[in-house]
């Protein structure tokens, strides 16, 4: 097995909180636990997505990037105009 350095493994600690959280909001959302324009979804979203974008940069993943970008920009614009 291939040593992992600190930094990759951080990341990849991020990049899975990131997914759990985006992952547990669709959960709260698609089970009417949480309204889809909620701060709580939103902000589950927010923090999710920015911690995808960390991940998906530091492998070069731009795509998935591009994607958690406008993730990103969607639960800043819904939580502004609450």
């Amino acid at each position: 097995m291939i040593p992992m350095n600190p930094t990759t493994l951080l990341v990849n600690i991020i990049g899975w909180i990131g997914a759990v959280t985006l992952l547990a909001a669709y959960v709260l959302v698609s089970t009417r636990k949480v309204a889809g324009n909620s701060v709580a979804y939103q902000l589950m979203n927010l923090g999710g997505s920015i911690f995808l974008i960390i991940n998906t940069l530091h492998f070069g993943a731009y795509p998935s990037v591009a994607v958690n970008v406008v993730w990103v920009c969607i639960a800043i614009i819904i939580l502004i105009r609450r």
